[in-house]
């Protein structure tokens, strides 16, 4: 199974995602967007930076860059292996920043993300939701897309909000607010209410 976490900066959905993982037992797979391999790594340090300046075209291709790689080098061999991969973020993260936000066009991101990753759509996907301002209050690595402010960030969520609208069978939004605990077990119960375990 291939779940999915995503959120606007600051939503929490990092830390979700580590302690879904965990509670999956150790043959689930923890990975991170971008990230996971050597050049994901690599890409997104460039990513990360706010003093580096991207055009939103080169941004995005970057993005599909390091999914690919990570695509064919750990998700799908995780997958044909039997093995649950959690992700934090993947494919609707950059249709909400980059189709929707930097305007490239959703469908466009959709069907270049679908190239970059041979059509690999989750099994599942929590949208943690939080107000963006209290998201962005808590948001701590100061990368490029908390650098935007939060009109920026508030356009994201509206962005993931429509994105988990037209796709009400594969995403669950999770309320964010709360504890970590709260939210952790919003998220066991999310799921087992949609595998019946």
């Amino acid at each position: 199974m291939f779940i999915t976490l995503e959120g606007v900066d600051g939503s929490g959905k990092s830390t979700q995602a580590a302690l879904l993982a965990e509670a999956l037992g150790p043959d689930t797979v923890s990975i991170r967007e971008p990230g996971g391999t050597a050049a994901a790594e690599r890409i997104r340090e460039i990513l990360a930076d706010p003093e580096t300046p991207l055009d939103p075209l080169a941004e995005m291709l970057l993005f599909l860059a390091a999914r690919s790689d990570l695509v064919a080098s750990v998700i799908r061999p995780a997958l044909e292996s039997g093995r649950t991969v959690v992700s934090d973020r993947f494919t609707d993260s950059t249709v909400a920043y980059q189709g929707f936000v930097r305007r490239l066009g959703p469908d466009r991101v959709r069907e270049l993300n679908a190239a970059a990753t041979g059509d690999l759509v989750p099994d599942l996907t929590l949208l943690i939701e939080v107000d963006p301002e209290d998201a962005l209050a808590r948001a701590t690595d100061g990368g490029r897309f908390e650098a935007e402010g939060l009109e920026f960030q508030r356009r994201v969520a509206d962005a993931y909000r429509e994105i988990a609208g037209r796709e009400t069978d594969r995403i669950i939004v999770i309320d964010g607010h709360g504890t970590t605990e709260e939210v952790h077990d919003r998220i066991m119960a999310a799921i087992s209410g949609r595998t019946g375990s």
